[in-house]
């Protein structure tokens, strides 16, 4: 396999968004000289982008255009399936990897199949079978929605009741408020240890190394209290070996190389002096993940995304240290409620005091007249970035950037990263770092 590099070449990038949350890739192609096309496949999101980047409403028109076709999201597997064959460069995901994601069941066995050990866990269509299985089974359970319902990150329940009697209790609340609408879900049995990410983008044949080591901050407040988000903020680090990478993501290269996959996936586990236990793939750019990672990779982005796609083989070029974010956020986040954001975010104005050069993400804004404004309905204005040869230094850099920007009624993290001292005590103690 030849390595082949951009150079001065300016290509078309076709990026097909499920949410718009690959904005700010789109608007980093586009400064680094090529020519961009962006679509939004949610409705409501459509004004995200605008003036940042060129917009289209019907992407299908454009691939005869486009040098390549970036797709941000699950959900367009079979597309993108579709367009490798037809000889199109595709960067995205494959149907096999979208249901690695969406299928929650499906990840798992896949993962058994290799002999990676997984959770116990049990996949279930109704919320009495569920109940009466935790009767059956007394223990701590996790409630993990299935397919397009995980999207609702507010639904993803980790109970602390030893015999999971807070769990029952959720899962009738849940059959009153969503009868059969909520769809299949998960009950995975819970492990205390340090949830841990490991990702690496794949060409078509072999990961490109180093890996990407990550560590997300889900719930809305800090130490970890109130709703799960998604995420609220990330730490990484880059490294070219890791015990975690071999014991879990490497054993898929053979298979992903059979699926002709070339994107960017990542494994999710819960790691403890026992052992590593995978929770979830997300088998796509993860959010805010891609936005750190391209402040930590030195090549330039559009070459990444267009050796990966080619299938080429090339070394990532990374810094040393650490990389950290936190998005900065408005109401309703983490609800959807559009009054709400109507009412106090819609149009908002996002302030630098002092000029942007570094570190500040484009979210959920629009640019008119050179001023960000907040739209889209999500929430998530941007993301703020820092980078440190130590932790603490990659926070303080980060945490002054927040402290130069403004937003109306804003709010954020303050202790992404404080979990690392004791996170990685642990991990080496383990020996996983």
């Amino acid at each position: 396999m030849k390595t082949e590099t951009l150079g001065d070449k300016k290509l078309n990038f076709l990026v097909v968004s499920k949410w718009g949350d690959s904005l700010d890739v789109a608007y980093t192609l586009k400064n680094e000289g090529h020519n961009v096309l962006m679509f939004i496949q949610d409705k409501a999101s459509r004004e995200i982008g605008y003036g940042f980047v060129k917009k289209t409403n019907q992407w299908e028109k454009h691939t005869s255009w486009a040098d390549v076709i970036v797709f941000d999201y699950t959900g367009f597997g079979s597309q993108s399936d579709a367009l490798r064959k037809e000889g199109k460069i595709v960067f995205g995901g494959s149907e096999y990897t979208d249901r690695l994601e969406l299928d929650r069941n499906f990840g798992q066995m896949e993962l058994k199949k290799l002999g990676i050990k997984i959770l116990p866990s049990q996949e279930f269509e109704s919320f009495g079978s569920a109940i009466a299985y935790i009767e059956q089974n007394p223990d701590a359970y996790v409630i993990k929605p299935c397919g397009e319902t995980q999207e609702l990150k507010q639904l993803l329940f980790v109970g602390t009741d030893d015999n999971g009697a807070d769990v029952i209790r959720i899962l009738k609340a849940y059959e009153k408020s969503w009868g059969s609408t909520f769809g299949t879900f998960q009950l995975q049995r819970k492990v205390k240890g340090v949830e841990i990410a490991v990702s690496a983008f794949f060409n078509g044949t072999k990961f490109i190394t180093p890996i990407n080591i990550s560590f997300e901050h889900k719930k809305l407040f800090p130490n970890e209290l109130g709703v799960s988000t998604g995420e609220m903020g990330t730490s990484m680090f880059w490294a070219e070996h890791s015990v975690l990478f071999e014991k879990t993501l490497k054993k898929f290269e053979d298979i992903l190389a059979t699926q002709n996959f070339r994107g960017h996936i990542d494994i999710n586990s819960i790691v403890n002096h026992n052992g590593i236990y995978p929770l979830e793939f997300t088998s796509r750019f993860g959010y805010p993940q891609v936005h750190i990672q391209m402040d930590g990779i030195l090549n330039p982005f559009s070459q990444v995304l267009y050796q990966t796609a080619l299938g080429t083989n090339f070394q990532l070029q990374t810094r040393k240290g650490f990389q950290i974010g936190a998005y900065i956020v408005v109401p309703p986040f983490p609800y959807n409620d559009p009054k709400s954001f109507r009412l106090y975010s819609k149009d908002s104005v996002v302030i630098f005091k002092k000029p942007i050069t570094s570190g500040v993400h484009p979210i959920n804004v629009k640019k008119v007249n050179d001023h960000w404004l907040v739209t889209g309905n999500q929430g998530i204005v941007t993301l703020i970035t820092g980078n440190g040869t130590t932790m603490k230094e990659a926070q303080k850099n980060m945490y002054n950037r927040i402290s130069n920007t403004l937003v109306n009624n804003s709010y954020y993290r303050n202790d992404i990263g404080n979990r690392w001292t004791e996170d990685s005590d642990k991990l080496r103690s383990w020996g996983y770092l």
